[in-house]
């Protein structure tokens, strides 16, 4: 196991009923603003809660932060932060809204540069304060409501971009499993890849003795798999979507990645496909981490027969059939939840491929994987595995 160093600060705040606690955690005078989505928020009674429980309290509002929140859209939360003296931001809803959140609060106070896409540019390295914020969290997924990380994307470049910064952890996150019951199937779907992606770009690489967070990672993918299914046919099983909401947090917090080897091939790939053609985060992990599993099989060789045994209790047959038997019992859950894993699936015939791999170039993504072997002419052939 590699050295490491955990700081997950994030308060939680789990359980039915929670935001009404919400008063205690943000400064008595502070001047809030919540920030959020297209408005679903409301017309499922989150918001009126949130309200409810920040009554008497000076607290704005901004809408309208996209499912991939853009730079141009959030600049404008930017104007409001610095005109009405914000000095708490209150993210209400999913992965994306706290996202866009996170680079809000650090833009609000960026002094590196005229322009604060540079705090992209420089994947946050520069950032040296922020303003404080939480998170209302009402869709299970990315885990942005416990880390640092956050990805933006710019329109008018088709650029998709993460940025981390020790700045930008939420102070607390409110977790209510109740919140989740009205989501659309789609994005319960979504929840579901996104979370079992970011466990397994952090589990399948390489044998690190990291025997913790290999359990664990286990445990959150068998977790998925087992209530996934579950989650989508009884919207409302509290004790399923409590078990789904804490996966996906669990997911990317920083535990099951802290002294083991990482990948991020898949997310990184699947950014350029969201930016160049619009498809869901999700999606997007979907169509990639088989084509780069199977790309890369022999140097994952060790934590792929691994994983056949462990979360897909495949025991017979050869290495190379365990392994592939493995990779395809991963594409057929994805397909069972109704998140499709051809770019043909989406319309796409693979001729935009060498525009994605011009940008993985652009944006300096030309060594990726665990081992950082994997060359831009890699990336190609994964793509176009994946068509």
């Amino acid at each position: 196991m590699n050295n490491f160093t955990l700081n997950t600060p994030t308060k939680i705040l789990f359980g039915n009923g929670q935001i009404a606690n919400l008063a205690r955690e943000i400064p008595a005078n502070a001047r809030i603003l919540i920030t959020y989505g297209g408005g679903s928020i409301k017309k499922n009674g989150v918001l009126d809660q949130v309200l409810k429980a920040l009554e008497g309290r000076p607290v704005f509002q901004f809408a309208g932060i996209e499912p991939n929140p853009t730079y141009e859209t959030l600049m404008k939360a930017v104007e409001v932060v610095k005109a009405e003296k914000i000095d708490f931001l209150l993210a209400v809803g999913g992965g994306s809204v706290a996202d866009g959140t996170k680079f809000i609060a650090a833009a609000a106070r960026y002094t590196a540069a005229a322009d604060p896409w540079d705090i992209l540019l420089t994947t946050g390295a520069k950032v040296s304060s922020a303003v404080p914020m939480g998170c209302v969290l009402t869709l299970p997924a990315t885990g942005s409501e416990s880390n640092n990380g956050a990805v933006i994307s710019r329109a008018s470049s088709g650029d998709k971009l993460p940025f981390f910064s020790p700045w930008t952890y939420p102070v607390f996150a409110v977790l209510d499993p109740v919140t989740t019951y009205s989501l659309p199937p789609r994005q319960i779907a979504n929840g579901i890849v996104d979370a079992f992606v970011h466990t397994v770009e952090q589990y399948l690489t390489y044998p690190a003795e990291g025997k913790v967070q290999d359990r664990f990672s286990e445990g959150l993918l068998l977790t998925l798999i087992e209530e996934g299914p579950r989650a989508l046919a009884e919207p409302e099983n509290y004790a399923v979507r409590a078990n789904v909401m804490w996966s996906a947090t669990q997911a990317l917090n920083g535990l099951i990645g802290a002294g083991v080897p990482q990948d991020w091939t898949t997310h990184m790939l699947g950014h350029e496909l969201t930016a160049m053609h619009g498809l869901d985060h999700a999606q997007t992990l979907a169509v990639v981490l088989p084509s780069v599993l199977q790309y890369k099989k022999e140097q994952k060789r060790a934590k792929l027969l691994q994983y056949a045994e462990r979360v897909w209790n495949l025991r017979e047959g050869t290495e190379d059939q365990r392994i592939d038997q493995a990779i395809q019992a991963t594409r057929a859950f994805f397909e069972q939840l109704g998140v499709r894993t051809r770019m043909a699936d989406y319309g796409l015939d693979g001729s935009s491929i060498p525009a994605m791999i011009a940008k993985l170039k652009e944006h300096g993504s030309t060594a990726l994987g665990e081992h950082r072997d994997i060359t831009l002419e890699d990336s190609q052939r994964i793509l176009e595995a994946a068509r």
